[in-house]
């Protein structure tokens, strides 16, 4: 027969060693095994009811009393007391300096490079525009007597373009003061300065001491005022009677009288330079060389066309401001061919 599972037979199954019970109260009559031991009650039966033939129902009453602590009230506990390893506290103490100290030369480098970045900071800004309003040049007292006598033809140095035309500088170095743009009519065609902007804002100022101002050491001024466009005309500054040079290779197409408040002062020569027939090169506050015609064929820097003339008794000149004279300047500007009216 195969083995399995044997359903409990509760009813004769008998226990192997039976329990002594003990009578507590003395009243096994009234007492049950289902509670002699478990409940510590004393029975009781219960009162008849008031029906007839009513079967009593027993009924259980503690014989003792007993009472729970009252709610709120709280016993206090000695702590306990804990075992610690031996120099666990020495440790302990040790852990909390050396935290301590971490913590303050944490502080103390902070401090430091606060401070170092502070430094640089201020060094790279006094770099940057201390001296962004400083002029190109300073002329005091007297003119040296090298600076009365010609100069001679200046080093060939391009300072603008138009496009693809490259202007060259038409005074000697030497006798230069200050290069200032303006605007110079709706005609005038904007120049593209070559150099770096002195009197920039700090935010170019700033990136062009940063980054490098492209390898040129011409510094101009962007003046205000004036219609068209901000950079149409380019003032060369320059002494009195300083020699002028064509800044461009070509041919002179047109001498004219420069007219300041109906009176002329000064010619007005315009250049056609070679290879860019579709624009013209017009010079103005000279005054014109005696070898100079219509038609005549000019190099750059080399041929000299006239001479620096003083219109500071008849208009004010932006450069001023920049130098110590009276701002005395020849006058450039690029316009196209059609926007002139022929010799």
């Amino acid at each position: 027969m195969p083995l399995g599972h044997r359903v409990f037979d509760q009813e004769h199954e008998s226990p192997g060693n039976k329990g002594n019970v003990v009578d507590l109260w003395g009243l096994d009559d009234d007492w049950s095994f289902g509670t002699d031991g478990a409940l510590a009650l004393q029975p009781e039966p219960a009162e008849a009811g008031d029906g007839a033939g009513t079967t009593p129902v027993p009924a259980f009453r503690s014989r003792r009393r007993f009472r729970l602590p009252r709610q709120g009230t709280s016993l206090k506990v000695p702590r306990m007391a804990t075992t610690e390893a031996a120099g666990f506290a020495a440790r302990a103490r040790r852990r909390q300096r050396e935290a301590a100290r971490t913590k303050a030369r944490r502080a103390r480098r902070t401090a430091a490079l606060v401070v170092v970045a502070s430094g640089c900071l201020v060094a790279l800004l006094l770099t940057a525009f201390g001296a962004g309003d400083r002029q190109a040049v300073t002329i005091t007292g007297p003119a040296p007597a090298e600076r009365l006598l010609p100069a001679g033809p200046p080093r060939p140095q391009i300072v603008a373009m138009q496009d693809s035309l490259r202007l060259q500088l038409p005074v000697n170095q030497s006798r230069v003061t200050v290069l200032g743009y303006h605007a110079a009519g709706t005609d005038a065609l904007p120049l593209d300065p070559v150099g770096t902007q002195a009197n920039a804002g700090l935010v170019e100022r700033f990136f062009r001491k940063l980054f490098g101002s492209g390898g040129s050491d011409v510094r101009y001024y962007v003046l205000d005022g004036g219609v068209g466009a901000g950079t149409g005309g380019l003032d060369v500054g320059a002494p009195v009677d300083t020699d002028v040079y064509a800044p461009v290779d070509g041919s002179v197409i047109a001498v004219t009288d420069h007219v300041v408040n109906g009176k002329a002062y000064g010619v007005q020569i315009d250049i056609q330079p070679a290879g860019n027939p579709g624009v013209v090169v017009t010079l103005e506050n000279l005054r014109a060389d005696p070898a100079l015609t219509v038609g005549s064929t000019v190099s750059a820097g080399r041929t000299k066309i006239g001479r620096v003339i003083d219109l500071s008794h008849v208009e004010r000149a932006g450069l001023a401001r920049y130098t110590q004279d009276n701002g005395q300047h020849v006058h450039l500007e690029v316009q196209t061919a059609t926007g002139l009216t022929g010799p």
